[in-house]
Formats: structure tokens, C-alpha cells, sequence
């Protein structure tokens, strides 16, 4: 809204992709935040002039657990996900201020995180694995099994994530073994995310913890 002088609720639309209807819902939320919208009848919406929105800012604190944070994600074993942490971390060091960077240059040469049990195994599909997980697209794999050399195709519906001995681990709706199962994602020989849409199952991680299914790591 500060780019253009007036804008339509139709125009704010097309640019995010959703409804009219969500586009009226956020303007009051940005109304109730005190936001000052201006709605000029029959034409759009405005911000009112001088309204500038303050720049975030980040406690020396918050900045090092962002530092301590990206040292962690570069051991995930993920390029995808490594390289996307990083871009947007890059955008959020852009607004620390000059004293918080120094001290967080300072405190990056300072950290290193060991892995005592490496394997030096890459993957490059985190990333696009959780768009899947967030918008329920279809995703078929090749997967190949720990100690086996066959790679099978499988149809899934991915539904979560978690991390153990920096390996990330996919929970999903096996079509080939009609339930659910955990695919290291290093383990993906390739993969392809559908358009197509699956209906979700209210899959539940802490029941699916409990119930401790077999795997096909």
C-alpha cells in the first residue's frame, strides 16, 4: 500500500492470490492494529499521508540467538533449506544496527557446532518438502532404503517433519504401503511436487510418536 497511491481490493487480490472477501478482512485487521487506512469511497484504499511503518529492531540477545540459529541450521545436511535461512537471515542483519552487527560478526567467529556423527550425505528437497506439507500438494519419490539398492516409487501425501542426528526425517501417507511412513529426506533419489491437491487426514505427530509405526528409513 505504500508503493501506490490508491489501491483496490481487487488489485490486492490478484497481487496476494486470495479472496476479495480475505483482502476486506485483513484491511480491518490493519485498521484494529491502528494502521491508518483510508477508504475512499467507489476508488480503494490509501495509507494516510506520513505514515511510516517503524523499522524492527533486535536486542543484542535476539540478534545472538538468530546467530546461534543459522550456526545450527548449517548442519542439516539440507541445501535447499541452508541457502533459504541464510537469504533471509541476510535480510534481517540489513536492519540491525551498527553496534548489533559488530557484536554478532564477533559471536559468529566464536560458535562452531561439532557433529560426532557425520555423514557425508546431502540433501536438497527441505524446502520445497515443506511448501508441499503447508498447501497438501501430492508429492511423488524415489526412494531408496538404508543398506538396500533398490529404489522404489511411492505417491505420498507429506504431512511433517522432525530432525534426529541432523538427518531430517519426512512423516507421510505411503500409497504403496497404505499408511504412514518416515523417509529420511537424504534418502529421496528425486522427487516431484504435484498440483494436485490431497484431502487432509488431521494427521497428529505426538499420536503418531506414540503409536510408533514402522519406517522405511
Amino acid at each position: 500500500m505504500k508503493s501506490k497511491r490508491i489501491l483496490t481490493a481487487t488489485e490486492l487480490s490478484k497481487k496476494f492470490n486470495v479472496s476479495v472477501r480475505t483482502i476486506y478482512r485483513d484491511i480491518r485487521k490493519l485498521e484494529e492494529a491502528g494502521v491508518p487506512v483510508v477508504t475512499i469511497e467507489g476508488r480503494g484504499y490509501s495509507l494516510m499521508e506520513g505514515y511510516t511503518v517503524a523499522p524492527v529492531q533486535f536486542t543484542e540477545k535476539e540478534a545472538n540467538a538468530l546467530i546461534t540459529a543459522q550456526n545450527l541450521v548449517n548442519q542439516t545436511n539440507d541445501i535447499s533449506f541452508s541457502k533459504d535461512f541464510n537469504d533471509a537471515f541476510t535480510k534481517i542483519k540489513s536492519v540491525f544496527r551498527t553496534s548489533i552487527q559488530e557484536k554478532s560478526e564477533r559471536l559468529n567467529n566464536q560458535i562452531h557446532v561439532f557433529n560426532s556423527d557425520y555423514e557425508n550425505i546431502t540433501s536438497n528437497a527441505l524446502s520445497e518438502i515443506q511448501l508441499a506439507i503447508t498447501n497438501f500438494n501430492y508429492t511423488e519419490i524415489k526412494y531408496q532404503k538404508v543398506n538396500d539398492t533398490n529404489v522404489t516409487f511411492r505417491k505420498i501425501e507429506p504431512y511433517a517433519l522432525y530432525a534426529t542426528k541432523n538427518k531430517w526425517i519426512l512423516i507421510a501417507w505411503c500409497y504403496l504401503r497404505n499408511e504412514y511412513r518416515a523417509f529420511r529426506i537424504d534418502r529421496i533419489q528425486h522427487f516431484k511436487i504435484l498440483q494436485e491437491k490431497f484431502e487432509d487426514r488431521k494427521f497428529n505427530l505426538q499420536t503418531y510418536f506414540q503409536s510408533c509405526p514402522y519406517d522405511d528409513k
